[in-house]
């Protein structure tokens, strides 16, 4: 027996009753209660389907322009009056003020039939559905879309949606070849699946995806009741997994904003904070009355005002299900395994409900909705705006194996990028890929993006794992039952139109999944005037190796990227590692602008060379969002205690998370007493810290790096809700280390500084680099000292050197006529003489006389600087000083005019310094001024992007960029 493509299970022989059973054609009828998919029908209810349907596609063009007011048929019960027909759009649900009805409104193109669901909350909690409407097939459906409207609705009822259909594992038909339906041959040596990739199931309620919050349980990580969840007559998959539902719009739903407008703070000008909304507050320390919640961020927003910051980048905060991971973990007596992060989204309209005090108290979901419209508000205010991650890439429902929670079960081939025998593409990493490219899920996509912005006020987005959004989506061929203008003689479909015509190969104009130069979602997003002054930040790769960074199409730069060159290159230099690496570090300090600025791709970038060569360049440094860290790796204190990821507290023998981290332990690994390791761990995060803000371009910041918090050399704390991931308030309060003080003063420089954040790449006199001399950079591969100064026409400048040799270093000051140096920044002085700035620590006395310690040295115009580490020195006019103790540095043959006049001769063509650098690098030399090309060379080796075992998708392995 021959198996076509994409069989699942084989049928010697066929019937016609089963071959009418998959034709979909039903008797017309408002109420469908049980869809049989292989029907045992008989021959005379055959004949009956086939009048009812000829009949249903003449009623379907009659009625094709009755009004949203028009009855449906559906008769009054306790919680509604009378149904309507309703309205097509918008999708969701809606009030209609004229006739006084909640209109709802279902996309669902292959579905056979839909019914409205409704709960109270005691029959929600139960698993039991309350009101179930049919709708009818003609009268409440448009083209792919199913509406109805109930006037006089209950307000306090919840809704859901149950949606009939096929399923590809119970509707298998072999092939055979008919003239009529009443006569056929079988072909017994060859089958396949009539309808692949479809996963309807009538026996879920499932939620509407654009539903604006969404209920279940109230409180983060109870578990629901202990219902008979196997049982047919109760909803729900467990207690982890009990039935949700949304609340009905109201009036309540209104909110008042109290003028509240967007910020539109210049991207150049952001600083960003990565923040958890539960971890940020959960800890005891906090002392706030709503641990957990935006209430309680709302109460610490002081914190994050005082620290500098003006952007908070909240991890996914669209509704997830922080026990879809519930286990105990192995090895351990009482701790479970969460889905801390949230990158598993069930519901992108509706803000994650347990983050809420309203929903612990038991409170509705528009309580929910508000509280999280006061946080916005509350930020506002204090002058930070709110970025959301956004994680269109995938969604909870996993591959084949997962739940049915929505969109598989409202169109499986349409919300999922599918391969032709119905599989999963699995580009996330997580089990599905979001089909975001498909013309109905980028509505949706742009439809929930305008929501956030328009009624949430929220003020930009970044895009997990982005490149998804790039690639061609899958498209399958429309449901036969729509095509009725072609018979076999006697007035019927034909069985060959009858039957589901399968996937387009390539559907897109390309085969699914690749990679296009002009995505259509990603050009509807950047060219959408509702969203025209929202931040848009990419993090531009995915997990099976397609990365974009430096390329990603950006529409006239509307796009900013996670820059992970800079996280590689700021860890492997300031270790001191061996390569190419002071070249790639000036790069990095300069914005990136051989990944932003140049146009011609280096040839180790795939994706510039090829289809996105027309992205390359014409952007601005602050289009690099520069980062050491992020919530996915070690912390910042970790990277400088850690050679190794330790990752036993996850239960999986260590397998999971990267191995590949660019960190050093300074000499001893994990926790140490030995002052020696301490001292240089210490330096070590002031100096990372130090190149992410005085970097052109817009930094992140980590939460928790501002204090030194550590994971224990956990970098994949996925599954972990305790103080492995909470802010811990009494450490950062305390400061002991003077790591928080340091942030607050490194932010409040860049924010003083305009030289630091400039809007172009700069050339010329505005930078230029130095070694151990003046103007004397050393590009080779075995130096550990680059330096530079940046100059403000109104602030004189500055001074910024790095040493990541295990030498102490000497350098030469640049000698700028009429201006002196004063010390700003020394990481190798202890805390709080590392930042010299007159504050609750230290006393503008105590900063002059540290000041003039150090004049010994800057008056005969240079510094020391110890093993790793890093200083900040400022050009000021020498009658600032204090008693005059400063002076002008004398003249030496390695000063230069000044500022504006400086040049860089390391960086001309054709000298020795460029010659060298030619040598270390593959790339073209610079304009004179401009830091160095960046290496090409991998220094990773020829490793290829590795998956976690289980847990959260990884970034391409560092230096893999």
């Amino acid at each position: 027996m021959k198996l076509e493509t994409g069989a699942i299970s084989v049928r010697a022989r066929c019937s016609s009753a089963a071959l009418l059973g998959s034709s979909c054609r039903k008797p017309l009828t408002s109420s469908i209660r049980k869809v049989d998919t292989v029907s045992q029908a008989s021959a005379s209810t055959a004949l009956t389907a086939r009048v009812s349907t000829r009949n249903a596609f003449k009623n379907r063009i009659v009625h094709v322009d009755m009004p949203a007011s028009q009855p449906s048929g559906q008769a009054a019960s306790a919680a509604f009056a009378d149904a309507l027909r309703g309205r097509s759009t918008p999708l969701g649900a809606t009030v209609l003020q004229e006739q006084a009805a909640v209109n709802f409104a279902l996309y669902s193109a292959g579905s056979t039939g839909v019914s409205l669901c409704l709960f109270t909350d005691t029959d929600l909690r139960n698993g039991k559905v309350t009101y179930e409407v049919d709708l009818h097939n003609i009268y409440n459906k448009t083209g792919d879309v199913w509406h109805i409207a109930l006037p006089q609705l209950d307000s306090t009822l919840m809704y859901g949606f149950r949606v009939k259909g096929d399923h590809e594992e119970e509707v298998v038909v072999d092939h055979c070849t008919m003239d009529t339906f009443d006569s056929m041959q079988s072909a017994e040596d060859t089958v396949t699946i009539v309808n692949p990739g479809q996963r309807y199931n009538d026996k879920a309620v499932i939620i509407d995806p654009y539903a604006r919050s969404i209920v279940g349980r109230h409180q983060y990580g109870q578990l629901a009741q202990d219902l008979n969840y196997k049982h047919d007559s109760v909803l729900g998959i467990a207690a982890t997994w009990p039935q949700m539902a949304a609340p009905l719009p109201s009036k309540e739903d209104w909110f008042d904003w109290e003028g509240d407008r967007p910020l539109n703070i210049p991207l150049d000008q952001l600083i960003i904070y990565e923040l958890h909304v539960r971890g940020f507050t959960r800890h005891p320390s906090a002392n706030v009355t709503a641990p957990g919640t935006y209430l309680g961020l709302v109460e610490k927003l002081d914190y994050l005002q005082a620290l500098g910051v003006n952007a908070i980048e909240l991890l996914p905060i669209q509704e997830f299900n922080e026990l879809e991971y519930y286990q105990l973990i192995p090895g351990t007596d009482s701790n479970y395994r969460y889905n801390y992060w949230g990158y598993s989204t069930i519901g992108f309209f509706a803000p994650m409900a347990r983050y809420s005090q309203a929903a612990a108290e038991g409170r509705g979901g528009h309580d929910v909705v508000k509280e999280f419209k006061t946080m916005v508000k509350e930020c506002h205010r204090r002058g930070i705006e709110v970025l959301m991650d956004v994680v269109f890439n995938h969604t909870a429902e996993g591959n084949e194996r997962g739940p049915t929670l929505s969109f598989r079960g409202l169109d499986n081939r349409v919300y999922y990028m599918l391969a032709p025998e119905g599989q999963y593409y699995n580009y996330s990493g997580c089990g599905n890929t979001f089909n975001c490219n498909h013309p109905v899920v980028r509505k949706f996509i742009l439809d929930c993006l305008r929501y956030w912005v328009v009624e949430m006020h929220v003020d930009g987005f970044r895009f997990d794992l982005a490149s998804i959004l790039t690639r061609a989506h899958s498209q399958w061929h429309k449901p036969s039952q729509s095509q009725t203008n072609s018979s076999n003689g006697n007035g019927l479909p034909s069985m060959a139109e009858d039957l589901d015509q399968g996937i387009m190969e390539e559907g897109a104009g390309v085969p699914t999944g690749t990679p296009l130069t002009d995505p259509p979602v990603i050009e509807m997003i950047s060219e959408d005037p509702v969203l025209r002054n929202c931040k848009l930040i990419a993090e531009a790769w995915d997990c099976d190796g397609l990365n974009q960074v430096g390329a990603f199409p950006h529409y006239g730069g509307q796009w900013a990227e996670w820059n992970g060159h800079f996280r590689d290159t700021i860890r492997q230099f300031v270790k001191g590692t061996e390569g190419p690496w002071a070249a790639a570090f000036a790069q990095a300090m300069s914005g990136s602008p051989g990944l932003y600025s140049q146009t011609e791709p280096a040839e180790g970038e795939w994706w510039a060379n090829n289809g996105g060569r027309k992205w390359k360049g014409g952007r601005a440094p602050a289009h690099s969002i520069n980062f050491v860290t992020a919530h996915d790796g070690f912390s910042l204190a970790d990277l400088t205690a850690y050679n190794e990821k330790h990752n036993e507290a996850n239960g999986e023998d260590n397998r999971d998370g990267e191995s590949h981290n660019l960190s050093w332990n300074c000499g001893e690994e994990g926790e140490t007493k030995t002052p020696s390791v301490l001292r240089l761990r210490s330096r070590q995060i002031r100096n990372m810290a130090a190149a992410l803000l005085l970097s052109h371009g817009v930094p992140m910041i980590q939460m928790g790096d501002d204090y030194g918090h550590s994971k224990g050399g956990n970098n994949n704390t996925y599954c972990h809700d305790s103080e492995l991931n909470w802010f811990n308030w009494e450490q950062a309060g305390q400061d002991e280390t003077g790591y928080a003080r340091f942030f607050r003063c490194l932010v409040n420089l860049r924010k003083q500084r305009p030289e630091l954040r400039r809007r172009s790449f700069m050339d010329g006199g505005a930078i230029t680099w130095h070694g151990a001399m003046p103007g004397e950079a050393d590009w080779t591969e075995d130096t550990r000292l680059v330096a530079f100064t940046v100059s403000s026409p109104s602030q004189g400048g500055l001074y910024c050197a790095f040493n990541t040799s295990h030498r102490p270093k000497t350098v030469v000051l640049p000698h700028w006529p009429g201006l002196v140096w004063q010390a700003v920044m020394d990481t190798g002085k202890a805390a709080p003489y590392d930042f010299l700035e007159a504050d609750d620590e230290l006393s503008q006395d105590q900063v002059d006389n540290a000041r003039a310690q150090m004049g010994m040295w800057t008056s005969e115009g240079c510094y020391p600087l110890l093993p790793y580490s890093s200083v900040v020195l400022e050009a000021v006019p020498e009658q600032h000083t204090k008693n005059g103790r400063a002076r002008a540095a004398p003249q030496t043959r390695y000063s230069r005019a000044g500022p504006a006049a400086m040049q860089s001769p390391g960086m001309s063509r054709g000298s020795p310094e460029s010659n060298a650098l030619q040598h270390a690098v593959t790339s073209s030399q610079p304009e004179i001024s401009s830091p160095p090309a960046q290496s090409q060379v991998d220094p990773a080796g020829p490793a290829k992007n590795q998956r976690q075992v289980t847990g959260r998708p990884r970034p391409p392995p560092f230096g893999v960029q």
